[in-house]
């Protein structure tokens, strides 16, 4: 029986490295997605493949596309489509430095390197803002119900689909604001993470309050800071049954609906915006039975 990728609903690890690829021109995928489904998978490895491979494959996800560009009032959030995506999980930045670079070169026949990003943790689970990130993820069983694919077809069913965004912070913007000014643009109080009673209609606990949308819009976030150089924000990633609810959340923040835009946009901004399938596992491997018959 198929079953989710563990790493996928596991707590964050202390540190990540995520890397993204495209197609190498002309190259058949087959090869290097067997090679990655017979690696060894657990906690430490989460795999999410892109449309355009997919496509590649001649096969077909259900519900499976590529995230398209949106825009609201002085906001805009680009689409930047990712063939592979992989997120390696653990505690120490050099091991999956290594790591990192023997599955590049396991798939390396068929994917190039994009794009290598660091994450870690701050301050307990904190943004670089200084808020607690993830407040209001659902858990257990709420978790799955948000995070997991329940279907009954063979390859689909313990899946996940997973929008991956790399935030930029201006950390010098967000010094200039007062105290006051920074706890509207969250909706919560930076000394005690209590929500805020009288938060101005743009302030993110607002705009993204997942069962404020019909139907509720509820995901599986699993973020975590990252820098490099002078730039720094947040890899925001969001699991799902679907991309519907992320798509909703998106929308309402960034203004389409009714004009307001989240406060975040105040001080961060997103520079990238993917969207991928997380295939399940069937005994301990990538279950890529949608593509056995292509």
């Amino acid at each position: 029986m198929s079953a989710p990728q563990p790493g996928l609903l596991a707590p964050l690890p202390a540190a990540s490295r995520y890397l993204t690829f495209r197609a190498r021109p002309g190259a058949d995928p087959r090869a290097a997605l067997a090679r990655l489904a017979a690696h060894p998978h657990g906690e430490a490895l989460v795999i999410g493949i892109g449309a355009s491979t997919v496509a590649a494959l001649g096969g077909e996800v259900p519900g499976l596309r590529e995230a398209t560009p949106l825009a609201g009032p002085g906001q805009a959030v680009p689409a930047t489509p990712a063939a592979l995506w992989l997120w390696l999980r653990g505690d120490e930045r050099g091991v999956l430095l290594h790591r990192g670079r023997e599955l590049a070169a396991l798939v390396a026949d068929a994917f190039i390197v994009d794009e290598v990003i660091d994450g870690f943790v701050h301050r307990g689970g904190r943004d670089l803002s200084g808020y607690e990130d993830g407040t209001e993820n659902p858990e257990g069983a709420a978790a799955i119900d948000a995070a997991i694919v329940d279907d009954p077809r063979p390859g689909l069913g313990g899946s996940s689909f997973v929008a991956v965004q790399r935030w930029i912070h201006d950390l010098d913007a967000l010094a200039a604001m007062g105290q006051a000014e920074r706890d509207g643009c969250i909706g919560r109080r930076l000394a005690d993470n209590v929500e805020l009673g009288d938060a101005p209609p743009w302030a993110h606990v607002k705009r993204a309050a997942q069962e404020s949308f019909a139907p509720p819009a509820f995901i599986l976030r699993r973020s975590m800071p990252w820098a490099e150089g002078a730039d720094a924000g947040l890899l925001f990633i969001a699991f799902g049954r679907s991309f519907d609810a992320f798509e909703a959340i998106l929308r309402r923040m960034v203004g389409a609906e009714d004009g307001i835009v989240d406060g975040l946009f105040r001080f961060t901004r997103p520079r990238s915006s993917a969207f991928l399938w997380c295939p399940p596992l069937v005994d301990g491997r990538l279950d890529l039975r949608l593509f056995d018959e292509t």
